[in-house]
């Protein structure tokens, strides 16, 4: 498997959880960083109280930050680095799949990805639960949670915990179907 991986994490304006209001990306090799983004992003809906109160984000922030689309060309490549990493990964690989769709972009139809949450529950039992906070905190790392950015990192920071558990993480890549929206059962 892979040692480079791109860690993932997006905030989002409201339950329908088709567009993003933010993106933080981590791309990690061996452990360390190589590389970050961050952008707060225009969803071009509507703000739910819920989604303010837990992100910080509101449409004063992001109304002349750019729009998916406008993100796009820029975070393409980076993710296309590594293997996708994500907290809780299906759904971040939902809201990334569904804004390609409404948006009208193409890209892999199917992607490699894997989830810190599920793999920290098999290999780090011991942790009182599984969530991202708990687990900064289990391992002693910084955390700004609900920052795209922070959330991102700390995923990253965690994958390569659970790398040095020993474990075959290789056990733990699903695939992604962009296309339908979900994760392929494994055969």
């Amino acid at each position: 498997m892979s040692q480079r991986v791109v860690a993932f994490d997006v905030e989002t304006p409201n339950s329908l959880n088709d567009r993003m209001s933010a993106v933080g990306i981590t791309v990690m090799e061996r452990g360390q960083v190589v590389e970050e983004f961050y952008s707060l992003v225009n969803p071009e809906e509507e703000f739910e109280p819920f989604n303010v109160e837990l992100t910080g984000i509101t449409p004063e922030m992001v109304a002349h930050e750019p729009t998916f689309p406008q993100l796009w060309e820029t975070i393409r490549p980076i993710l296309e680095q590594g293997m996708l990493v994500a907290h809780n990964a299906p759904f971040d690989m939902s809201v990334l799949a569904k804004c390609l769709r409404d948006y009208g972009l193409t890209w892999h139809k199917r992607v490699p990805y894997a989830c810190t949450c599920q793999m920290s529950r098999r290999l780090i039992p011991q942790s009182p639960n599984h969530k991202l906070n708990t687990l900064c905190d289990y391992f002693g790392l910084e955390l700004d949670h609900h920052h795209a950015g922070s959330d991102s990192r700390a995923c990253g920071e965690i994958f390569f915990r659970c790398v040095e558990t020993g474990a075959d993480v290789s056990g733990f890549v699903r695939t992604y179907d962009v296309e339908r929206i979900r994760t392929e059962k494994r055969r």
